[in-house]
């Protein structure tokens, strides 16, 4: 670059700024080389023969500079700083409703880390932007044309720093509902115009007394520029793009980043330049002021320094659609103030109303008039945009100092609208009542006075919207916010409220567009932003099983409350005659859209997912079960479930923990228990999978049992799984005595886990009800052992899962607990029963409830008399000798020979009748027989109904 001469049009500008540095500045060279900088900056970028407009995001006083000067100049070319890939979207604008967000969207990535995924770019737009102005003008006027010369959306994310993911160019999403719209979406917005440096940023909104930069720049910028002329608006953009950059701290990657995005723009459009002939006097560059000021080597048309090298786009696949945005998704993705965009639309419809001016729009545009869909020579006819000489200044014609008389002269103050601020002081008293505050008419009177004041605080002869909403909450709101609206929102609602924009049918994706048009025999206005109540009676009209179906599908793909079941439920062999839905696809229209991204149809999206669900390097086992539960439900595709069922007998088998053993478990009860009531046999993946996991389980159970990690509801369903797949294992060539080494080989050392393996052993035919009665009497006789006891009885009620058949004994077990342990053992341990119980074991609480229904008495009046079937009745009455209960026994049996060798041939018993067995035998040859078997006599003597007293086992 050269060095800065004091001759051009800012000479004397820069003269007077150097004179003031000496003689005010302790150091002047540091802040001279600023100044002056500044100066050549301006001066460099409005002398470039490629005419620059600047521009900031969402600005009024853009849009309407913008306006003014295309109907002055008519360019032919006009090169928009915007990601160039996306210049085949913007002709859709036209079919929807402002504001929305043109969006670029990738699920599947190629050289991008996998966890930045899905990566997603938008540029919002509204009709108080420049750049909406600039593709409304190109677009409807013929002749002219409009190009992007923006980095495309894969270079954003080239560009992007690996270690933190985030561009820089917005905040990626915002909280809560404001940024819903956006999701968590890469915002780029064309004139970033905001300082870089935090002591910059806190001195200006210290000393101009406001609260956000938002606010900063209405005052001293957007108000001051609203009517200015097109010169001075440049100029002054321009130098505030200069000053910005150049009290940014120098060595950021950021910086380096908005360099590479000046050198790719300049390199774009000499290319364009040479392959179209076109002359640059007939073009305009719209760009941010930031980059108005750009210092690079490539800048001008003119410069000598080579074309900027554009390295290729990687693999990744775009998709490419518009979104609905909103004007606090813009203020959320972009870190703007609560309601500034609301504020700059209507300060926009304000301004071109008072100027007369007629703004462009595309034809056709949704929620618009048709007012200002002129050519060419429309526009030169009409009063407002008729050129003049003097008004159209060409490219070689000296650039005359505006910036002086700018900078010198005083504010021009408006004067108080004491009528609009009027209106407003009511219109917010009448809406903060409706939303339950005790306002009044001297509430509305205390916001007036209070907003004039605050203003004349603030150096401000006219209260700005900010103003007013201050006074607002001051006068209003107090300390006290009864309603679900605060009054700094309904300020905003007053003021031009949250404007929420809407994609037309035409510019929706393919998919999108399939599903309104399927779920069309439901009578509904879906593209509406309310809820919308469908009732579907398929019994009634069996027509609407489609579009259940459909329905279904959406609510496993689109996020919660955009299709929502009121009644009716889809599960394993189970569909619902009658069905009652919320639908909300026209809040939701973002999530809908990008659904389309992914694929033509909702069910090659679904199958999609589902793949990539068992297949992503986290997939697990019971990950693919629920995989195939959804195919299952969902698809009527028996090739795809068998596809994830076989996958999930190998993420079963490569499996090292148990950590998901309880829901693998679940999850394959319910399917072999469908599969069984539908299919003729069960397929072959089910059957590798039983097999599979019944070796798997049996290799981890030693290990799992003693770790200390595990916990005892995955051992637990580890017992189950092996125990209830048992039989079906077996029968398809699995060795049982796998299980039972696995059972002998486990050690456990936590109570839970001990208890656990008892129930096991006892399952196994090991361990013998009496044993484990002992073996519980054994521990609340211990002292030392009370207090863990709470951990065997836990360990008891999870092993209801593996052998349901304990639920008498586990009854029995927490009876004799709750009767014997201590109180500070036993009250502390209830809540932790119950919160377990509620927790990780909520199917085996109508075991035990059932169980105990059994057991304990209906009645209160049964209860004192009630013995426990677990405690013996107390032995009073006198025994009575066995010798004629066996005689009649012995009697019965002889007088039906018959039957009796019946049964004997039954059961395998060689031989006939013996001696000792004859009618005339001996009462002691027979007791010498049973003497070895006194339950079978005692209940022959119930059968034979013998009175009174137990019959003693003694016969001799």
């Amino acid at each position: 670059m050269t060095a800065p001469t004091v001759a051009g049009p800012f000479g004397a500008l820069r003269e007077q700024l150097t004179d003031a540095v000496a003689a005010f500045a302790d150091s002047p060279d540091a802040l001279a080389g600023i100044l002056a900088g500044i100066v050549d900056d301006v001066d460099r970028a409005l002398g470039e023969r490629l005419e620059i407009f600047p521009v900031c995001h969402h600005s009024p006083a853009s849009g309407l500079a913008m306006v003014r000067r295309l109907r002055a100049k008519q360019p032919r070319v006009i090169y928009l700083e915007l990601c160039e890939d996306l210049q085949p979207l913007l002709g859709e604008l036209r079919n929807c409703r402002l504001p929305v967000a043109v969006q670029a969207f990738a699920s599947e990535l190629a050289d991008f880390p996998a966890d930045w995924g899905p990566l997603s770019v938008v540029a919002p737009v509204t009709e108080a932007s420049a750049e909406y102005q600039a593709i409304a003008y190109a677009m409807e006027t013929p002749g002219v044309e409009l190009v992007l010369v923006d980095r495309s959306t894969d270079h954003v994310f080239q560009w992007t720093p690996r270690a933190d993911g985030d561009d820089g160019i917005g905040p990626a999403g915002g909280a809560g509902e404001e940024a819903a719209l956006h999701g968590d979406a890469v915002g780029v917005e064309i004139g970033d115009l905001r300082p870089r440096f935090a002591e910059l940023e806190a001195y200006l909104l210290h000393h101009g007394k406001v609260r956000h930069w938002s606010e900063w720049w209405d005052q001293y910028v957007e108000r001051p520029l609203a009517d200015a002329d097109h010169d001075t608006y440049r100029q002054v953009m321009v130098l505030i793009g200069s000053l910005f950059r150049r009290l940014r701290p120098s060595g950021s990657d950021r910086l380096d980043r908005d360099e590479d995005r000046e050198r790719y723009m300049w390199t774009r459009m000499r290319q364009h330049l040479a392959a179209s002939g076109v002359d640059p006097a007939d073009c305009l560059y719209v760009c941010g002021a930031f980059h108005a000021a750009s210092r690079v080597e490539q800048f001008g048309i003119g410069s000598a320094a080579p074309d900027f090298e554009i390295t290729p786009r990687t693999a990744t696949r775009w998709r490419y659609g518009l979104i609905p945005s909103s004007h606090s998704a813009i203020e959320a993705q972009f870190g703007l103030a609560p309601g500034s965009v609301s504020i700059a639309a209507a300060t926009w419809t304000k301004a071109v109303s008072r100027n007369g001016l007629t703004p462009f729009r595309l034809d056709g545009q949704r929620g618009t008039s048709t007012r200002g869909r002129r050519g060419r020579s429309a526009a030169a006819s009409s009063p407002d945009v008729a050129p003049s000489p003097t008004a159209v200044p060409s490219a070689a014609a000296p650039v005359a100092d505006r910036l002086s008389g700018f900078l010198a002269g005083a504010p021009v103050l408006d004067g108080l609208d004491e009528a609009e601020l009027r209106g407003w002081c009511v219109d917010i008293v009448r809406l903060a009542r409706r939303n339950g505050y005790l306002a009044s008419t001297a509430d509305a009177i205390a916001v007036f006075e209070t907003s004039v004041l605050l203003a004349a605080l603030r150096n401000r002869a006219r209260p700005t919207p900010y103003d007013f909403a201050d006074a607002a909450v001051t006068c209003i709101e107090k300390d006290v916010v009864p309603g679900r609206r605060d009054v700094r929102r309904l300020c905003e609602i007053l003021l031009g409220g949250d404007r929420i924009g809407q994609v037309g049918y035409d510019a929706l994706p393919p998919l999108a567009r399939d599903v309104l048009d399927r779920l069309q025999p439901l009578a509904l206005d879906l593209e509406k932003r309310t809820i919308q109540r469908a009732l579907l009676d398929l019994h009634a009209q069996p027509e609407l099983a489609g579009c259940s179906d459909l329905l279904w599908m959406l609510r496993h793909l689109l996020p919660p409350g955009a299709v929502r079941p009121i009644m009716g439920e889809r599960r394993l062999g189970h569909r619902s005659v009658q069905e009652s839905w919320d639908l909300a696809l026209g809040r939701d229209q973002r999530a809908l859209i990008e659904l389309g991204y992914e694929g033509v149809t909702v069910e090659q999206v679904l199958e999609q997912r589902l793949r990539r669900a068992v297949r992503g390097t986290g997939a697990t086992a019971a990950g693919a079960l629920a995989a195939v539960e959804d195919a299952i439900r969902l698809l009527n595709s028996p090739r795809l479930v068998d596809e994830l069922g076989e996958r999930a007998v190998d993420l079963l088998a490569a499996e090292r923990t148990v950590d998901d053993a309880p829901d693998v478990l679940r999850r394959i009860r319910r399917l072999l228990a469908h599969l069984r009531a539908t299919a003729p046999a069960l397929p072959a993946w089910c059957e590798a999978f039983v097999t599979t996991g019944y070796a798997h389980y049996c290799t981890l159970l030693p290990t799992a049992i003693a770790a200390e990690e595990t916990e005892v509801r995955q051992v637990s369903a580890m017992l189950g799984f092996l125990f209830s797949m048992e039989g079906l294992a077996l029968s398809l060539g699995c060795d049982r005595s796998q299980l039972e080494l696995a059972v002998a080989q486990s050690h456990p050392t936590a109570p839970a886990k001990v208890s656990l393996l008892w129930a096991a052993r006892h399952q196994l035919g090991l361990l013998p009800l009496a044993e484990l009665r002992a073996r519980c009497a054994d521990l609340l006789a211990n002292p030392l052992v009370v207090p863990a006891f709470p951990q065997y009885l836990s360990g008891f009620v999870h092993a209801l899962e593996p052998v349901p058949g304990l639920a008498p004994f586990v009854v029995e077990t927490m009876s004799t607990a709750f009767a014997r342990l201590p109180d500070p053992v036993l009250l502390p341990w209830l809540p932790t029963l119950i919160t377990t119980l509620r927790d990780q074991g909520p199917e085996l609480v109508p075991l035990l409830v059932r169980e105990a229904g059994r057991t304990f008495p209906g009645a209160l009046s049964e209860l004192d008399a009630w013995v426990p079937p677990w405690v013996a009745p107390p032995s009073s009455a006198p025994v009575v000798p066995v010798a004629e209960p066996l005689r009649r026994t012995g009697a019965l049996l002889a007088a039906h020979p018959a039957a009796v060798d019946a049964v004997a041939a039954l059961l395998g018993c060689p031989g006939g009748w013996q001696p000792t067995l004859n009618p005339s035998a001996s009462p002691s040859a027979v007791a010498a027989l049973l003497a070895g078997h006194p339950d079978t006599i005692e209940a022959v003597a119930a059968l034979l109904a013998v009175p009174g007293p137990t019959v003693s086992h003694d016969v001799h």
